[in-house]
């Protein structure tokens, strides 16, 4: 996808830097890709197996078994790490690629990452 005329829009920009991101990241069946979406009030994980182009599982800061670890956005982000890292631990997985989907790694993304190595997953 090229586009003829440069992005203009926040959200162009960022899915320029994505995909400039995903040339070098790809998830696999042992080692799948932990991609973080991160919108204005709320923060999504999701553990992607790029080979079959599927998506194994998901959480975000609204799912059951969710307990932020302090206030604010950057504590709700932390426990969306930690609980995906527990629900990877069920389904067997223990190693995974970290994509930050063309946002800075810093906030709340930081904080899905840290809350995932917590939780026992490894990059």
């Amino acid at each position: 996808m090229r586009p003829i005329h440069a992005p203009k829009t926040r959200i162009q920009l960022r899915r320029r830097r994505h995909l400039r991101v995903r040339q070098k990241v790809a998830g696999t069946a042992e080692r799948p890709r932990l991609v973080v979406f991160r919108s204005l009030k709320h923060i999504y994980a999701q553990l992607v197996n790029d080979d079959l182009g599927v998506t194994l599982l998901g959480v975000g800061d609204g799912s059951e078994g969710v307990q932020a670890d302090g206030a604010g956005k950057v504590g709700r982000g932390k426990a969306v790490g930690k609980r995906l890292a527990e629900k990877a631990k069920a389904a067997g997985i223990t190693r995974v690629v970290f994509d930050r989907a063309g946002y800075r790694y810093h906030g709340r993304v930081q904080a899905v990452a840290d809350g995932a190595r917590e939780g026992g997953l490894e990059f």
